[in-house]
């Protein structure tokens, strides 16, 4: 073997490449933006879900990276052909699954520039505007959520507080904290209390009804409370949800928080996907009483135009996240944050690194407005209603909960089931009561609908019920797009019942 042929060529200094030429930055950018805009004429030829099998890059790419530079034109070739077809284009119109990611040119514009800028916002000084615009950004939001005061900054407002629970009794104790969420709080909580070191047994997870259209009950959470307070545990953090994954459900915030409010509980709301819709005053009575909070969230990239990834968040004393996570290395030292007249986010997280997300936020209020973003939002309510109605028409299907915002929550019903044929006979007669087989069916249909790459819908769980969750509000998603879906779903359980359409 001749080694010094297996030797990689010595770079020539005079011929290295420039990483940001200006002239090619320019090029290469527009021919991204063309690149983008036939991706989004088309996106409506592409399946919705993508059809690829696991492992499918791997059978196609090299195991190693290219020695020499490849154009742009070779890579965004490789693009077309074999990234977008293992892609779910959340950006269809016909996307209906899980909450949208709803994107816009201002969300993009935003994200370019920020990306562009590409500063790391850790403190104030290591970009003012950053942080300052952050600030500004999040009372505006703030202000259009009707936020109390507390949530607001000004010159003066520190934010009212209360004690740290793990401060008052002490780290030793940490075993005896209580964490309780619903049935239907989002999987993300359990998570983070894993990390903080909660222990597993101490995470109350407290059953929904139906009859309550799934929102937490305050006297279960009550009876919960009191039955660990006699077991000498300590009530620590409740975890409420406006806009529930499954089913949308809003918990009572001012019953609950008038729970908390004898045992000192942190309160935070997650209203990741519902919040945005809050600033239309019809719906903000959703988050009354959220003057009793602690934190609140929402994340802009879910339904507010905003492109991947920006979440919002409000505390009521912004000491109680700066007290746990600041850190002050000397290389990280300055005269400004030493005086304590700047905010430095870097001690609001657990990164040190932080993006300019505020830039993008920002765009999208200024090119579109309120009154146009409240518009946006309620287009979406208005179709889920269209569609909501299409589902009531036709007898062979339910509505499993009233539908809120825009998720409608669905399934064939087991009478329809039950006297359905196929060609064995295997159904007739033995649906009605078989929960497992109703579920099956209504399994079979989601899968139908979404292996034809006309639509992608997700599921949920209610009460042991399988349902289709159909969650509009996809940036892209018209009337004409939701009956055509409707259509779909028509067809194929028209194929599973053996009946003909309504």
């Amino acid at each position: 073997m001749n080694t010094s042929s297996s030797n990689p060529p010595q770079s020539d200094p005079q011929k290295t490449m420039n990483p940001l030429d200006l002239e090619e930055f320019k090029r290469q950018g527009y021919m991204m933006i063309d690149f983008l805009t036939d991706y989004y004429k088309n996106i409506e030829n592409y399946p919705v879900l993508s059809k690829v099998e696991p492992g499918y890059l791997a059978k196609i790419l090299p195991s190693s990276a290219p020695f020499q530079p490849e154009s742009i034109e070779s890579i965004l070739e490789d693009v077309q052909q074999h990234i977008i077809p293992g892609i779910t284009h959340w950006m269809s119109p016909n996307y209906y699954a899980y909450f949208p990611s709803s994107g816009s040119i201002a969300g993009f514009i935003g994200e370019m520039l920020s990306t562009g800028f590409n500063v790391v916002g850790f403190n104030w000084l290591s970009s003012p505007a950053a942080t300052e615009l952050e600030t500004i950004v999040m009372n505006w939001l703030g202000k259009l959520l009707n936020l109390p005061k507390s949530f607001i900054f000004s010159s003066n407002i520190k934010g009212g507080g209360e004690i740290k629970k793990l401060s008052q009794i002490g780290k030793d104790n940490i075993g005896k904290l209580v964490v309780y969420c619903s049935d239907q709080t989002h999987s993300a909580l359990q998570k983070a209390t894993q990390i903080v070191g909660i222990h597993s047994e101490n995470f109350r997870v407290i059953k929904t009804k139906g009859s309550n259209l799934f929102a937490l009950s305050p006297d279960s959470l009550l009876s919960t409370i009191l039955l660990d307070v006699d077991n000498g545990l300590i009530p620590y953090f409740l975890c409420a949800t406006i806009g529930t994954t499954s089913t949308n459900a809003v918990d009572p915030i001012k019953l609950l928080c008038n729970v908390t409010k004898e045992y000192d509980i942190w309160v935070h709301v997650d209203a990741a996907y519902a919040g945005s819709v809050c600033i239309c005053p019809e719906f903000r009575h959703c988050i009354d009483g959220i003057e009793e909070l602690n934190s609140f969230s929402f994340n802009a990239h879910k339904w507010f135009l905003t492109n991947l990834a920006c979440c919002c968040l409000w505390v009521k004393d912004h000491n109680a996240l700066t007290t746990s996570l600041s850190t002050n290395p000397e290389f990280l030292r300055n005269k400004k944050s030493d005086s304590k007249e700047v905010i430095d986010y870097k001690d609001w997280q657990i990164p040190l690194s932080r993006k300019f997300n505020a830039l993008k936020l920002w765009i999208v209020l200024r090119s579109y407005g309120v009154e146009n973003l409240k518009n946006f939002l309620r287009n979406h309510v208005e179709m889920a209603k269209i569609f909501e109605g299409l589902v009531r028409k036709d007898e062979r299907f339910e509505i499993v909960v009233p539908s809120k915002f825009s998720l409608v929550c669905f399934r064939i019903s087991p009478f329809a089931i039950s006297i359905a044929n196929d060609s064995e006979g295997y159904y007739v007669g033995k649906m009605m009561n078989d929960a497992y087989l109703v579920n099956e069916m209504n399994h079979k249909l989601l899968d139908l609908i979404n292996s034809s790459g006309k639509a992608y819908m997700s599921h949920g769980e209610v009460e042991g019920s399988f349902v289709i969750r159909c969650a509009i509000g996809a940036t892209l998603t018209e009337e004409h797009h939701v009956t055509m879906t409707w259509k779909l779903v028509q067809q194929i359980a028209s194929f599973l019942l053996g009946t003909p359409l309504n």
